[in-house]
């Protein structure tokens, strides 16, 4: 397995040429310092065309997936998000999986004050699957939109 210690200072992909990840293990996410820290606001990040494979069938599954945090002292490099949710592409993992994991190494590796992701995931089987996790309570005085993704409609 590939080292994934996040370089808090030097972004490895930022004005760089970079391949798309084998794994996601093997991807590597940029932190760089905070130019608001102290300060309490929400970053967000939508990826409306997230791909992954169904660990049983091996057929591709799809997903809008929206990130939400506060940062604490450092924020996610954009290019470095990308990259690593990109790695996801052949992966194999059931959403759960794939959701609460991505939330995980994110909140474990950036340390923000707090952080939540919804997995809007199109129908398997006939049934839509969304998948939802946040590190705790939100911090006080915090402004939380609505994800603004509809639940899935069918041909409605």
């Amino acid at each position: 397995m590939t080292d994934s210690t996040p370089t808090p200072l030097v972004p490895k992909h930022l004005g760089q040429s970079s391949e798309l990840p084998a794994s996601p293990e093997a991807a590597v996410l940029d932190y760089v310092p905070n130019p608001r820290a102290g300060e309490l606001y929400l970053v967000r990040f939508a990826a409306p065309e997230f791909t992954s494979l169904c660990p049983v069938t091996g057929q591709p599954d799809f997903a809008h997936l929206v990130i939400d945090y506060a940062p604490g002292e450092t924020i996610v490099e954009s290019k470095s998000l990308k990259l690593f949710l990109g790695s996801f592409r052949n992966h194999a993992g059931f959403h759960e999986d794939c959701t609460v994991g991505i939330g995980r190494r994110l909140f474990d590796e950036m340390q923000p004050q707090w952080l939540r992701i919804g997995g809007y995931w199109y129908p398997r089987g006939g049934i839509p699957i969304d998948v939802f996790w946040q590190s705790g309570p939100p911090p006080a005085g915090l402004w939380l939109p609505d994800q603004g993704v509809a639940p899935y409609r069918g041909r409605g």
